[in-house]
């Protein structure tokens, strides 16, 4: 008998790490486009935390209203357990990554930190064979995002944030800053501009110069000794893994003409300082794509873009692995393994 019950991360209030519960939970149940992935490792990402405590960093209006109890997650790596009568081109035994339902499953709607999810079909990407689950789970959100702002957009929903499209800029010759390049997208983003033939500038702390140069950067900035606004001028495009209120100080280390792509654009709002400087200040919201995780898999597959682990933790740990993330200074990705 088919067994209805899971375990997963649940929690059933707003707060810290110590609101996540290891339980048991509703298998999923599969609706028309449906495929459940039986998981074997999740990727941890901020809007698993802005969730957990309400999306506190959200102006009230923009705060989706949550159901509880609420399951985290978006990104998976896992092998196919059913598919839905009306999908085709998948198989049960088929091993897949996914970021599931992202954006429009930000009131809690993708659930990936359980044992078992159900995953748009259209979402679905081939896992990379050459790379484990666990290195498969990092990869979703922090590279489709690193892929949208920076290679290929891949939709044409309207821009939430900003009321024209965002579009991607050259990078073939072209200096290319990574505020941030040491965490999930930024390390994606180093190694992009490198591959697509950029000259590339990683700001991070000290202790990730090692890797970051490991992974293509050119030029290494230590924040911690120097502001990189002071250093970096006549860059082509600046990527601000970071964002928020902040990124406006990259503004002048631009050349006319160039471009400051913010990860988290909300709080900026130096609109009228980059019109003046000649600047195009862009962002998007990363959306799932299936097609997209399959045309990167195969950049995985062999080799030529690695997924750097920070750490992994039981799925019944998802607490302390939250605490990690709470600590800052994240090298690569946080993962949870699922037995």
């Amino acid at each position: 008998m088919m067994k209805t019950t899971m375990k997963a991360i649940r929690q059933s209030e707003f707060g810290g790490p110590e609101v996540l519960h290891y339980e048991d939970a509703p298998l999923p149940e599969l609706k028309a486009g449906e495929v459940l992935v039986c998981v074997h490792a999740v990727g941890l990402n901020p809007p698993d935390w802005y969730l957990r405590d309400g999306y506190k960093m959200l102006p009230p209006e923009w705060r989706p209203p949550v159901s509880f109890p609420v399951i985290l997650g978006t990104d998976v790596s896992g092998v196919v357990a059913a598919v839905a009568d009306d999908v085709k081109g998948v198989s049960v035994g088929d091993e897949v990554y996914a970021m599931v339902r992202f954006p429009s499953g930000l009131a809690g709607d993708s659930k990936a930190y359980a044992e078992y999810v159900s995953v748009p079909a259209s979402e679905l990407g081939l896992k990379p064979a050459g790379i484990d689950h666990v290195h498969a789970a990092g990869a979703p959100m922090s590279l489709l995002t690193a892929w949208q702002f920076m290679i290929e957009l891949g939709h044409n929903e309207p821009n939430p944030l900003q009321p024209n499209m965002h579009e991607p800029v050259p990078l073939n010759g072209k200096t290319v800053l990574v505020n941030g390049a040491a965490g999930g997208v930024g390390h994606f983003a180093v190694q992009l501009a490198k591959l697509k033939g950029a000259h590339v500038i990683a700001v991070a702390s000290g202790k990730h110069e090692a890797l970051l140069r490991e992974l293509g950067a050119d030029e290494f900035i230590d924040y911690t000794k120097t502001p990189p606004e002071d250093v970096a001028h006549d860059i082509d495009l600046v990527i601000d893994a970071l964002g928020g209120p902040t990124t406006g100080r990259f503004l002048r280390t631009l050349k006319r003409g160039g471009a400051l792509f913010p990860i988290f654009p909300l709080g900026f709002d130096g609109a009228k300082d980059a019109e003046k400087l000649g600047v195009t200040v862009s962002a998007t919201q990363v959306r799932s794509s299936g097609p997209q995780l399959t045309e990167i898999g195969r950049l995985l597959d062999d080799g030529t873009i690695r997924v750097v682990l920070d750490s992994t933790y039981p799925l019944a740990d998802a607490r302390k692995a939250h605490e990690r993330a709470a600590r800052g200074h994240i090298q690569g990705k946080i993962v949870l393994t699922v037995a």
